[in-house]
This record gives structure tokens, sequence and C-alpha cells, in this order.
């Protein structure tokens, strides 16, 4: 048979309340443990980015990439087999679109 004060006892557990204060404390550590797994980053932006990255920044194709180099629209550095362009250039050429289409 079922005890009646095995019953009682699991009711009266005992109950926390928590203050503002404890929220508080808990919201300044809790973002004190995210920066320590997330340190900011020291390092300046990247100057030279590669064609998989400006071609998703462009959103256009290998083909349209390769016809805006070989039209000189764009210039860029080939080290090895890999080719690398300025963050700077591909900025201005966005630039440059966004520009003539306002006019």
């Amino acid at each position: 048979m079922w005890s009646l004060s095995c019953h009682t006892k699991s009711i009266n557990m005992a109950t926390e309340i928590l203050t503002l204060e404890d929220l508080q404390q808990f919201r300044l550590q809790l973002l004190e443990d995210l920066k320590a797994l997330f340190p900011q980053s020291t390092q300046a932006p990247k100057q030279w980015i590669k064609s998989s990255e400006v071609r998703k920044m462009l959103g256009i194709s290998h083909g349209t990439l390769q016809n805006l180099r070989i039209n000189r629209k764009i210039p860029y550095t080939r080290l090895g087999g890999i080719i690398f362009y300025r963050l700077e250039d591909i900025v201005k050429l966005l630039e440059e679109g966004n520009t003539s289409k306002n006019h």
C-alpha cells in the first residue's frame, strides 16, 4: 500500500525564489562565459579574397566572374593556381554597379 508520508515528502520540496538581482548576476556570468568562448578577433579585415568569396558576394557564376576578368572589369592576382581579388576592388565594382542603376 502506498504511504501518505512518501507522497507528502515529494510535494514539500524546497522552493527557491529568484530575484531580479539573481537574474542580472546570471546574465553577467553568461556574457562572460560567451566572451571566453568567442574571443574578439584583433586581426585586420581581409585585403585579398578568393574567387569563391567573390562569386558569393556578387551572386554570380564562375563563368561570369571569368568574363569580368577577361574584359578587365575586375583586377586580379594569380598565385599558383589560386586567383585572388582585392576586397576594395570588389567593393568599388559593387558601388559602380549601384550608381549606374540609379541614373
